[in-house]
């Protein structure tokens, strides 16, 4: 009977050993297909992996193989078919990380945990083609689709209230930090909603008195914001061009001339450029040009709505090109000043 028993004990403890190997080789490999790094970044420590919207799950398959983003891509479709991932990813713009495992991969693109693109408008974003040129980079809306929209006055004046020339107002400079699946209509909202906080009640009435709609008070900031970034400056401008509208005078904004023209490198103006025939041209046609020639900051339109009052009816940049100007409310004393410009402009050789 002793021999019987020491027999099953060996027995046993072969069973035990071979159970015990048997656990780890499959611990080993459970460990590896779900904790264990299994991307490549070619030594980064990050990378953005994009999944477009309607894409299938062999889509995206097919592009996280093609991009050598996994490494052992068993593992990866084992789990992904555990974690049911073909009936429940998101569309979006994920960063991956170095040592990222099979899960945390996979987590990211069942739960849509993208990471948000910056999308900053500025100033110097001056037309609608340089705002589709911009949104279209940063989000995954289609050109197309923002052509068909910018270039549809019936469909902007339906959804905005605006038209063509006047939708840019819209528009306001800043930092908006957005999913990068943002639909059109989701991100046209978020410029709305945008518009609306900058056109309290306050602004409209101060924008009322100046007999100015919202839109023109925009476009006139958008002059302003091109002649100079001087918040003081910036009051006693636009003081120069109220004036001038008071008095049924062209506003004479060089800046519309440099819109119309279409070469924002453009320094210098000349004579012959006043000849263009365009709407942007305040030297041949009086009033607000039909939209704004920038975006302007919501300093600006402040500084329009808070202009300073004075008799100037001209200005013109300071010699030292500070960013300055010399006001005037002759035309002799204008012309003094504009030839000391002219003079020093000839000095430092710019021509353009």
């Amino acid at each position: 009977m002793a021999k019987n028993s020491s027999f099953g004990s060996k027995v046993f403890k072969s069973f035990l050993i071979i159970f015990l190997l048997v656990a780890a080789v499959a611990g080993y490999y459970a460990y590896k297909t779900i904790f264990k790094s299994n991307v490549y970044l070619d030594g980064k420590k990050s990378k953005i992996v994009y999944i477009r919207t309607g894409s299938t799950y062999e889509d995206m398959i097919a592009e996280l193989y093609e991009q050598n983003t996994i490494v052992d891509h068993a593992s990866f479709e084992w789990l992904a078919g555990r974690m049911d991932l073909k009936n429940n990813f998101k569309p979006g713009r994920y960063r991956i990380l170095a040592n990222m495992s099979n899960r945390e991969f996979i987590n990211l693109l069942k739960y849509g945990k993208q990471e948000k693109v910056k999308l900053t408008l500025l100033p110097s974003d001056r037309t609608s083609g340089q705002l589709i040129e911009k949104i279209s980079n940063k989000l995954e809306i289609e050109k197309d689709e923002l052509e068909e929209f910018f270039d549809d006055e019936t469909m902007i004046n339906d959804r905005t209230g605006l038209n063509e020339e006047t939708v840019r107002t819209l528009f306001i400079p800043g930092t908006y930090e957005l999913e990068w699946t943002t639909h059109f209509d989701e991100f046209l909202a978020l410029m709305q909603a945008e518009y609306k906080k900058v056109w309290t009640e306050e602004r409209k009435a101060k924008a009322k008195k100046l007999n100015l709609s919202q839109s023109e008070v925009s476009i006139l900031a958008s002059v302003v914001q091109c002649e100079s970034g001087i918040g003081s400056e910036q009051t006693k401008i636009a003081g120069v061009y109220l004036n001038r509208i008071k008095k049924e005078m062209p506003l004479q904004a060089d800046p519309t001339l440099i819109y119309a023209l279409g070469d924002f490198t453009i320094q210098r103006v000349r004579n012959g450029d006043k000849d263009i025939n365009s709407p942007y041209n305040t030297y041949r046609y009086r009033g607000l040009p039909p939209g704004p020639i920038c975006l302007p900051y919501i300093k600006t339109i402040d500084a329009v709505l808070a202009y300073t009052k004075h008799n100037y009816i001209f200005f013109c940049a300071k010699p030292d090109l500070s960013g300055y100007s010399d006001f005037s409310a002759t035309y002799e004393q204008h012309q003094k000043f504009a030839a000391a410009y002219q003079k020093e402009m000839d000095r430092r050789g710019i021509k353009r």
